[in-house]
């Protein structure tokens, strides 16, 4: 038996463990900054392990660091768990059928990643015991994920410092190694302060907020052309100052996010926004309050792990389906229009360099893609896996946990984290990961080359773009 069916056949014996968290987690469903349940099953299952935890590390309450070892390379495996609102989801289900109407859900997989995550690290741990491998494997528990960055806390005080190599994964359509970047994000809240008046009887002894909100967003609106085209704009208003037409309203606020490739471009856009912000302030005569609320750096593939892991991912292979799994596949792409399952595959197709054709005629990716490395173009999204990369050498990829065309974000991805789809990707991504941390363990060679090439790509270290006065607690 060679290295990748030993470790395969620990993560099968962790098979019923790992499905029964990402379970679990699934119907715990619990948003950024408030999944205690969560947390606590993932860690729970780490101690019972042999795992020492460290508990609410940088004053998050949902957060843990799981500690298997002490001598030999440092390997981590990074777990998510937060849900996203209003993405409540039947499981397996291919038509929309929310459990409860409003509710949160697990529409990007999260609840898989923390729980593959989990069987990489207790499969590195077996083998490590097995074969007398000297490493010390880590979980850290990382917590909202996408919205206030629990990684960012974590990198900013140093936790990464002392890694030697971190492996990290996310469900998708697809199986390839990410050796793209990813674009750097601020997220902001923007206040507006007016006064209230009678909005017929007079409207001229009042200042409404909401009208600096709707002019801030005009005026962002034309500064798009202006900016690089890589960079994105998102806004929602978190407060429309009421419901009543006839009240000037006096309160309004939007939340933006700010994207770029870098993070200094990220920050000089933000700059802009600001402008414009104020300039809508002092249109309207009202009072302004920005509040950086968290901020995630670009991610930097590390090649040396990124080429590891891909062989890894080559040797384990795509996840085995079976003709149930096709069969619910095509069930859940017929929800799908041909140009929708295109869109949704844009970002995959810039990850892997291949042709939209590579896929076609395709409801599920049995195969794994080749390895593509272009550090200098950014997949459209961001995560706080960049924070990690500045830190230490990082190697992240993507696992098939659903069928080709499946949007992030979606009822569908929420139907299909808590299916056969997505617990075999899940299995598969573990594998692999694990196959890569025991390898690397056992390559000093390796881990000084990634080293080498982390101060290369990273040559000023680290900055944290979170603000100083954020702290890991939900934004109303």
């Amino acid at each position: 038996m060679n290295e990748a069916q030993r470790i395969t056949e620990w993560v099968e014996q962790k098979k019923e463990s790992a499905i029964a968290l990402a379970r679990a987690v699934w119907g715990f469903a619990e948003p950024n900054w408030r999944e205690t349940q969560s947390a606590a099953a993932i860690s729970a299952a780490l101690e019972a392990e042999g795992f020492a935890l460290e508990r609410r590390p940088c004053g998050m309450e949902t957060a843990f660091v799981a500690t298997w070892g002490g001598e030999g390379p440092v390997i981590a495996f990074l777990g998510e768990y937060d849900a996203l609102p209003a993405l409540s989801q039947q499981a397996g289900r291919a038509e929309k059928a929310p459990l409860c109407e409003g509710a949160p859900g697990h529409g990007c997989g999260h609840n898989l990643l923390g729980a593959g995550s989990f069987a990489a690290a207790v499969a590195l741990k077996d083998y490590c015991r097995e074969t007398g491998l000297r490493a010390t494997v880590k979980y850290f528990g990382c917590p909202a994920e996408e919205d206030g960055g629990g990684k960012v806390f974590f990198a900013r005080a140093g936790y990464f410092d002392k890694v030697d190599a971190v492996f990290a994964w996310h469900p998708g359509p697809a199986n390839y190694v990410s050796g793209q970047g990813c674009l750097a994000v601020t997220g902001v809240l923007y206040s507006f302060k007016g006064r209230t008046a009678h909005a017929a009887g007079a409207p001229f002894a009042g200042r409404s907020a909401l009208d600096a909100a709707e002019l801030m967003n005009v005026g962002c609106n034309y500064l798009r052309e202006h900016i690089i085209p890589e960079a994105r704009l998102h806004y929602a208003y978190r407060d429309v100052g009421g419901a009543a037409p006839n009240v000037v309203q006096e309160s309004a606020c939007v939340h933006y996010y700010i994207r770029a490739p870098r993070v200094a471009q990220m920050l000089d856009i933000k700059r802009r926004v600001d402008d414009v912000a104020r300039g809508a302030a002092l249109m309207t005569g009202t009072a302004l309050t920005i509040r950086e609320v968290d901020g995630f750096s670009d991610y930097v593939p590390n090649r040396a792990l990124s080429e590891l892991l891909w062989q890894c991912m080559r040797e384990v292979g795509a996840p085995a389906w079976d003709e149930a799994d096709r069969a619910l596949a095509a069930q859940f792409a017929a929800t799908l229009s041909a140009g929708e399952r295109a869109d949704n595959l844009a970002s995959t197709l810039s990850a892997t360099d291949l042709p939209l054709s590579h896929y076609a005629g395709k409801d599920l990716d049995d195969g794994i893609a080749p390895f593509f490395y272009d550090p200098k173009t950014a997949e459209p999204g961001s995560t706080d896996v960049g924070d990690v990369s500045y830190c230490a050498p990082t190697a992240q990829c993507y696992y098939a946990a659903g069928a080709l065309g499946t949007g992030g974000h979606t009822w569908q991805m929420a139907a299909q984290s808590c299916s056969p789809l997505g617990f075999k990707g899940m299995l598969a991504a573990a594998a692999a990961m694990a196959l890569a941390g025991a390898r690397a363990a056992a390559d000093p060679a390796l881990l000084a080359l990634a080293r080498e090439q982390h101060a290369q790509s990273c040559p000023d270290g680290y900055t944290c773009p979170m603000p100083e006065n954020a702290v890991p607690a939900y934004v109303e």
